[in-house]
């Protein structure tokens, strides 16, 4: 019995370090390296590149194959890397720690579990699309549904690195305007995604946990591990890259012209919170699209709707995580998205941006 605990604490520790290991190692070199060096270049520049949306142009081009692919192969360059790295992590999740591990910081479904999703997500940085398999991984282990609704929105409406390439770029204004909304978008949400679990839904969770740790001991753990990998992998990329094709191809429907005439009437608000919730970006993509536009003269309500809906969520990553969550919770964020970006716009306007 001794050496079978032993060797189970030692499976674990390896298991943890691994885990550890690929998420410093991985974050340091895709995210936290790269954006230590962009904040010089947004402070000196006040830009950090051209829209990844329409570059220089007032519209982006008409819908085709030629503008399916380039924004495709555009959008890939800007995160491959950080997709490998959130699959390795997502189905690490699953694989290299013990389940309860995960449940005992992030499945209860009070705010503590919330707040440490949220706080979990910080260092993580990722865009909505990247972050979507370690979130799959998270609820695949029973976190909570709030838990995991504030991590996965922390990790793109929170991004300290986003915060401080906006301020330098587009005002601290904007920067405050995006940190105060955002703060109540993650943990308000996530909040209200615990509070719809049911009792019935809180013991299925609890009964698949049991029969998730009988599978673990079953298996070795690394042999676990790319099986998870190989899986999340062929369910969620080919997906993932017909969606971007279609939002690369369309985008010019999303999108139209931008000019002086799209101003801050309402209509054109919630036309753009729209387009931003569907639309997909890279991280931090949201501050080169509303600079551009801003510059060619759209109003402070558009852009103030883009603000809050390009980053948190898109149609990918929507899909990507529609086995992990209820089809009527995921349209509560659709929908909640949709409104912090009106609410974003109207305040814009009202602070006079």
């Amino acid at each position: 019995m001794q050496t079978t605990t032993t060797k189970t604490t030692s499976s674990s520790m390896l298991g943890w370090m691994t885990l550890l290991l690929i998420a410093i190692a991985g974050l340091f070199y895709v995210k936290w390296s790269p954006y230590y060096h962009k904040a010089f270049l947004a402070a000196s520049n006040h830009a950090i590149g051209q829209s990844i949306l329409m570059g220089t142009a007032a519209s982006p081009p008409p819908a085709s194959l030629d503008a399916a692919l380039g924004y495709a192969m555009a959008y890939g360059k800007a995160i491959w890397q950080a997709m490998v790295l959130g699959l390795l992590l997502g189905s690490g999740v699953q694989a290299l720690i013990p389940a309860h591990w995960v449940t005992r910081l992030l499945g209860k479904t009070g705010f503590a579990s919330v707040a440490a999703g949220g706080l979990l997500s910080l260092p993580g940085m990722m865009c909505t699309c990247c972050a979507a398999p370690v979130v799959a991984g998270l609820r695949a282990r029973q976190a909570s549904p709030g838990a995991s609704i504030a991590f996965w929105l922390g990790n793109t409406i929170l991004n300290p690195a986003a915060l401080v390439f906006m301020g330098f770029v587009l005002g601290w204004n904007w920067t405050f305007l995006r940190l105060a909304l955002g703060l109540v978008m993650v943990f308000g949400l996530g909040y209200l995604a615990n509070s719809l679990v049911t009792p019935e839904e809180a013991s299925k969770a609890d009964a698949q946990l049991v029969q998730i740790n009988d599978d673990v001991s079953s298996t070795g753990m690394f042999a676990r591990w790319m099986k998870i990998l190989a899986s999340m992998t062929v369910r969620l990329v080919p997906e993932y890259i017909v969606l971007i094709l279609l939002l690369g191809a369309t985008r010019a429907f999303l999108f139209p012209h931008i000019g002086p005439e799209i101003g801050n009437h309402l209509g054109w608000i919630l036309a753009f919170a729209v387009a931003g919730t569907l639309f997909v970006i890279p991280t931090a993509g949201e501050v080169p699209i509303i600079q551009g536009m801003l510059a060619l003269g759209l109003g402070v309500g558009p852009a103030g709707a883009l603000l809050m809906t390009l980053p948190p969520i898109s149609l990918p990553s929507l899909v990507m995580l529609s086995r992990s969550f209820k089809p009527r919770l995921l349209l509560i964020i659709t929908s909640a998205v949709i409104g912090f970006g009106l609410l974003s716009g109207l305040l814009a306007i009202a602070l006079g941006f």
